[in-house]
């Protein structure tokens, strides 16, 4: 009975996940873009101070809470 090669299912297991994390830097990458460009219109249409952004972050990291807000307000 012959064995199955364990060293190429090891490989290509190590390969897919060098896949997904390459796939999770780049959603990782695009989603920081995102909120980048969020955070400076709202800072440009004056809809959000400077003060206001880091006392709030301020605050949930202090309390622990969720970044995203639950809809539970």
């Amino acid at each position: 009975m012959k064995m199955p090669n364990r060293r190429i299912s090891s490989h290509l297991d190590e390969i897919a996940w060098i896949a997904k994390l390459a796939d999770l830097k780049e959603d990782h990458y695009r989603n920081s873009l995102l909120l980048g460009a969020l955070l400076e219109l709202l800072l440009e249409k004056g809809l959000l101070t400077p003060q206001e952004l880091a006392a709030k972050i301020h605050t949930l990291e202090a309390s622990d809470q969720p970044i995203l807000p639950t809809g539970n307000s």
